[in-house]
């Protein structure tokens, strides 16, 4: 299994490269190549992840790398996804480092099988953690498209265009992907908090123990929930939408990650 990721693993890291290259010279033949290692690699991740769940006999999200490799997965199949959907240029130059990033802290998490503790042997387990985290790489793609178009704005503003009004799509285009983004998942982060709440009924007798892991998912929740209501109600859009696609991003990434090195608690990952 081990050379399976680091395969997967670097099909990502040549497509992550290829993409930073191509955005730069707008390499055709470059963009053709990510064309086709992403699909590929996440056809060999997901041939990876079904040979965890069946050595391991539960799904592969309950290690700290096994949430980060689903994860990465998760990413890379939402990208695929929209772009099949819909033509984002140069989409992938901001996405693959993000991916490969997860595939870093992937790698360098212990990749052994655990032992289930019997909170977490229960059919809770695929459902709260596959929700929570394609609901977290919807938010990713969020964050990539709020990066874009502060760069693409910036650059505007500065009246020097030329190098991202080259290469970035249109600030409305870049508007209309986080609301699509935001749209699928929002409701997704929703349904993960849900799951996990009833799941934790299940298994400790209470819906809600403010366990950090359960404050910091509310946290971002809260960050999310605002923006939509802001975004509906009040017509927020663009640079403040933007603004807050990443600061909400930055707030899952803590409940991820900061939670489990800072924080710990009854949900921090196995190692």
């Amino acid at each position: 299994m081990d050379l399976l990721f680091l395969a997967v693993f670097a099909l990502y890291a040549v497509a992550t490269v290829a993409s930073l290259v191509c955005f730069y010279t707008l390499n055709k033949r470059l963009r053709a190549m990510v064309r086709v290692l992403l699909p590929v690699a996440a056809a060999l991740h997901t041939v990876y992840l079904l040979t965890r769940f069946v050595v391991s006999g539960h799904t592969p999200v309950a290690s700290s790398h096994e949430a980060v490799s689903f994860f990465a997965w998760s990413l890379t199949m939402a990208y695929l996804l929209f772009r099949w959907r819909y033509r984002v240029k140069n989409f992938a130059a901001f996405v693959t480092p993000l991916i490969m990033l997860l595939m870093i802290v992937a790698l360098a998490s212990p990749s052994h099988i655990v032992e289930l503790p019997p909170a977490m042997q229960s059919w809770w387990l695929p459902a709260h953690g596959m929700i929570a985290l394609m609901a977290n790489a919807f938010l990713a793609l969020a964050f990539c498209g709020g990066i874009m178009y502060l760069l693409h704005e910036r650059e505007i503003k500065s009246k020097r265009m030329g190098f991202f009004s080259e290469r970035l799509p249109s600030l409305e285009a870049l508007d209309n992907l986080n609301q699509h983004c935001l749209t699928i998942g929002f409701p997704l982060l929703t349904l993960g908090i849900i799951s996990g709440s009833v799941w934790a009924r299940q298994a400790w007798g209470a819906f809600w123990q403010w366990d950090p892991k359960e404050t910091w998912s509310l946290v971002t929740w809260l960050i999310y929930a605002s923006m939509m209501h802001q975004r509906f109600t009040l017509g927020w859009r663009r640079r403040r939408v933007a603004i807050m696609a990443i600061l909400g991003f930055c707030a899952v990434l803590f409940t991820l990650w900061g939670v489990n090195l800072f924080l710990g608690g009854a949900h921090s990952y196995a190692r």
